[in-house]
């Protein structure tokens, strides 16, 4: 397993919740952090607390701003993104345009960080998105097939960047993170206890036992074309 000290980790969503564990993990292994993330004050606190040695105000979905980004960016040894809105419901009933813009944040937006990130990545370094498990088509159609794009992304990734650098995805189910701040308490509650009912250990993953996926994905030198899920075996039963 390498050793993260010394190594400069990019975390794109890496401001609050996930993204934030995993970086504030990596930066106490000794790895240089540079974060990303839309919400400017969340930024300069998560900054702070992290002594990252960078900060960057990014939405990831304004590609403009993405190459903008990625070109100020020195080399590094690993990348890891959290980004990927997400929808629930079915095909019939939902609205295109949400549709759309789930797909194109889920898919396209990590597959020109893909390209944009393969430029500056070091060799022996690895990229890890974003997927997602414990729903179905008819349950959350847009995320579904955008989770189904990040998982072949992965593989096709694997293959082009090898035998240089690694590519990985880690898929958690729902979890109770800052991601959900702007949902009514009541909505969350409602959701909690049906995953809680619907996952076989009966309860939700806590953070690090997410980011423990991502920083043993950054370590572990024999593992590309991989997507790990973290749900609790909420799909055996699916």
């Amino acid at each position: 397993m390498s050793d993260l000290s010394g190594k400069r980790v990019v975390v794109i969503g890496g401001s609050s919740g996930i993204g934030y564990r995993v970086a504030e993990r990596a930066a106490a292994e000794g790895a240089q952090v540079v974060i990303a993330g839309r919400n400017a004050e969340r930024l300069q606190q998560a900054a702070a607390a992290l002594g990252a040695i960078g900060a960057h105000q990014l939405d990831a979905h304004d590609h403009a701003a993405l190459e903008a980004f990625f070109s100020a960016l020195d080399p590094f040894d690993h990348l890891v993104s959290m980004v990927g809105d997400v929808m629930g419901g079915g095909f019939l009933n939902a609205d295109l345009a949400v549709i759309r813009h789930v797909i194109e944040s889920k898919f396209f937006t990590n597959v020109r960080i893909a390209q944009l990130a393969a430029g500056r990545l070091r060799a022996g370094g690895s990229l890890v998105f974003t997927s997602g498990t414990g729903g179905r088509a008819q349950d959350a159609c847009a995320s579904f097939v955008g989770n189904l794009g990040i998982n072949a992304l992965v593989e096709g990734l694997a293959a082009e960047l090898a035998p240089r650098t690694r590519v990985n995805a880690v898929s958690p189910t729902w979890t109770l993170t800052p991601f959900w701040r702007e949902m009514p308490a009541e909505q969350k509650a409602q959701i909690k206890a049906r995953f809680e009912a619907s996952i076989p250990l009966r309860r939700l993953a806590e953070i690090d036992e997410l980011a423990d996926a991502y920083l043993f994905l950054l370590r572990n030198d024999f593992i590309t074309g991989q997507h790990i899920a973290v749900d609790g075996g909420i799909m055996l039963g699916a």
